[in-house]
């Protein structure tokens, strides 16, 4: 009888240390966003913003990821892009919806400036690797900065890319980095004009 309580106290104690183990999912999750933050793409987990269409297709439904890249010397018009038929549009809500005392630090306006509408990105293909390219939702360009929105969690899921590689994901997000930059100095260069 003594054996069979150390064998369910031993058990019990095992069950309770793998349960506190992070899943697969998890553990990639957490090395492709430890990998962002190496690259300085700031990564952050986010509720979805009201103006991008997230979980079931509904706006601001759902979390998602928000990685930014902050650009030195560099002054950008405050925009954002949505993703549609694979290529960058204007978010047609930006002037219709842009009540400042209703927006927040989450990527909208802070109280001075609503959001404009600007073409500089307007069918732009996003142009970025397979694994990556159908899980982006938005843009948003602010000042000296520019943050995509995307599902990273769909990026690491088996059942969503199946072509999931960790040895890719440092290239992929250079990728990413490099696409980024291309589209801020874009904006600059347009803005300028």
């Amino acid at each position: 009888m003594g054996i069979w309580i150390v064998i369910a106290i031993v058990l019990f104690v095992l069950g309770s240390m793998m349960a506190l183990k992070p899943s697969g999912i998890d553990q990639r999750l957490d090395h492709l966003r430890m990998t962002a933050r190496r690259l300085q793409l700031n990564p952050k987990l986010i509720a979805c913003p009201d103006w991008i269409r997230g979980k079931d297709n509904e706006y601001g439904r759902g979390m998602l990821g928000q990685y930014g890249l902050v650009l030195d010397n560099v002054k950008l018009p405050l925009t954002r892009y949505q993703v549609i038929d694979g290529c960058w549009r204007p978010d047609s809500n930006a002037n219709s919806n842009a009540n400042p005392a209703d927006k927040n630090a989450s990527g909208n306006s802070n109280g001075n400036t609503p959001p404009q509408t600007n073409f500089s990105l307007d069918k732009v293909p996003l142009a970025l690797p397979a694994s990556i390219e159908p899980f982006v939702k938005a843009l948003l360009i602010k000042s000296n900065s520019i943050v995509i929105y995307w599902e990273d969690i769909a990026y690491v899921r088996p059942v969503t890319n199946p072509n999931y590689q960790q040895k890719m994901i440092e290239a992929d997000l250079l990728v990413l980095k490099a696409q980024l930059e291309a589209w801020a100095l874009q904006m600059q260069k347009n803005h300028k004009n």
